[in-house]
């Protein structure tokens, strides 16, 4: 496991007991911040790959900032940032998201406003083109939290762009499951995007998406359309968006757990990320990795996988990491 350590403590922070990686950051002058992730795993992206990655989450990050520059929510910041990655085949969410064990891609999302403490979630959607949108219209129009795979006409009667099943289906992806399922290929084959924010008018927000698990039985869902597992906010305190092994994170509650040592036990941000991840997935022997953001703008970005994608604002500059 990769045990180097990357952290820029702000003052006062020194209890601070870091996983494999953990760095803290304080987004800008601005009143509002912003970090994204592109899922978390083993595998290390060949030269070639990289600019097209790093070129995805900018775009998304710059999608969300958009939002939040103009005076818009941190929900809406949120959702952007994320549709923006759903919409990036080389992402495990929307189109290109890793497929079922029948070909099929079975997506998962959720959002929560921590400003109302409402979250919305949809499983196994096959049909909203964007999940992370069915997720939200289910907070704000249902009574609901989650819905399973609404249906064509549901997602219609939001005012959403429908998709055929078909759509989200890549040829990459379909070759990525012949290999599993020939057992041709191993490793990790997990991944999720994410985003949280903090708008100027102090709210917090939190939004995640997936495909899952390439070659997963059909049906199963993991962490990402948890409320508490995989996404939590709540104004005052944080919002958390958390991506790696879905089951590791169901069963840890991952997302609450750091927001719970916080509001619970007074630890700092950093200290409870480190902590939850050390309880809850190093000692269990899982992986996976956090965004997080506070209310006075700073954010931590956390895993003990190998790698995580991510995008946050630094100063003048957005950094990507890979």
């Amino acid at each position: 496991m990769n045990t180097s350590v990357s952290a820029a403590r702000a003052a006062g922070e020194e209890n601070v007991q870091p996983p494999a990686t953990l760095t803290l950051h304080r987004a800008s002058a601005e009143p509002w911040a912003l970090a994204i992730h592109g899922g978390a795993g083993g595998r290390i992206l060949e030269l070639g790959e990289q600019a097209d990655y790093e070129s995805g989450l900018r775009e998304a990050h710059a999608a969300g900032e958009a939002v939040l520059s103009g005076g818009g929510s941190a929900l809406e910041a949120c959702c952007a940032a994320v549709q923006s990655l759903e919409e990036n085949p080389l992402f495990n969410a929307g189109r290109g998201a890793a497929l079922a064990k029948d070909g099929r891609a079975e997506l998962d999302a959720s959002v929560m406003d921590g400003a109302s403490g409402l979250a919305g979630a949809v499983l196994a959607s096959r049909h909203a083109k964007s999940p992370v949108r069915a997720a939200r219209a289910v907070m704000e129009h249902t009574d609901h939290v989650m819905i399973v795979d609404p249906p064509a006409q549901l997602v219609g009667e939001w005012s959403l762009e429908v998709a055929n099943p078909e759509w989200f289906v890549t040829e990459r992806r379909l070759a990525q499951l012949r290999r599993l399922l020939d057992k041709s290929e191993s490793g990790p084959r997990h991944g999720t995007v994410g985003a949280v924010a903090l708008d100027a008018n102090g709210h917090l927000a939190a939004a995640t998406s997936t495909g899952g698990i390439s070659a997963q039985d059909v049906g199963r869902i993991g962490d990402t359309p948890v409320i508490g597992a995989g996404t939590y906010a709540r104004d005052g305190l944080a919002a958390l968006s958390c991506t790696g092994e879905g089951e590791a994170f169901l069963r840890g509650v991952v997302a609450y757990d750091v927001a719970a040592r916080m509001r619970y036990a007074g630890c700092d941000l950093p200290s409870a990320v480190a902590a939850t991840i050390e309880e809850t997935l190093t000692e269990k022997g899982s992986s996976g990795g956090l965004i997080a953001v506070l209310p006075t703008g700073e954010m931590v970005i956390a895993h003990n996988s190998p790698m995580m994608f991510s995008a946050y604002r630094d100063g003048a500059e957005v950094r990507v990491h890979l």
